[in-house]
């Protein structure tokens, strides 16, 4: 069990990154391209009218879901606590409702595919199957927690150094920057 919880953060890290690197996008890319500018692929993706709601870039609010999936999970392991496991299904579940929606609109409304978008989606599906196969097979308070300050220190660590390669990740890609 510990070593699926394990894997539920790291899932939950991985879908931070995609998330951080799309809101990074939507901040710091988009405000600069030309209106003018044709965009297609990806960029499609993240700048249709889908990828917001409000003003609010869609990608900062999954951003704000993985960091609470990553401290929940993480609490999950440190306390085996039922409320928890409890709280989490319900959130992950819409979560994955949501990104499937949001896979739907790529494929039959927009008629582009954001790799990113989908590495977000593939994170809340894998969260998903994890939760179901802990819960069925009876819960994550079967196994030991495990120590407290090892998980809170090595999920703060990685998830800080994961956001430094999300920001880095931007300096690479082939973005649409005017006079790059």
């Amino acid at each position: 069990m510990n070593r699926l919880l394990g894997a539920f953060i790291f899932t939950a890290m991985l879908g931070w990154v995609a998330s951080i690197i799309l809101t990074a996008i939507h901040f710091w890319v988009i405000p600069i391209i030309p209106a003018t500018a044709e965009l297609a692929g990806p960029m499609l993706v993240i700048t249709s009218e889908w990828a917001y709601v409000g003003p609010v870039p869609l990608a900062a609010i999954g951003a704000i879901y993985y960091i609470v999936m990553i401290a929940l999970g993480s609490i999950w392991l440190t306390t085996k606590n039922e409320t928890v496991e409890k709280i989490l299904l319900p959130i992950t579940a819409f979560g994955f409702l949501a990104s499937m929606g949001f896979v739907y609109l790529q494929f039959f409304v927009i008629g582009a595919i954001c790799p990113f978008c989908m590495m977000s989606a593939a994170a809340t599906t894998i969260l998903l199957i994890i939760e179901l196969i802990v819960k069925f097979n009876g819960g994550a308070a079967t196994t030991p927690s495990l120590a407290s300050q090892k998980v809170w220190a090595t999920v703060f660590v990685s998830t800080a150094l994961l956001t430094m390669f999300a920001l880095w990740s931007l300096t690479i890609l082939p973005l649409p920057i005017p006079g790059a």
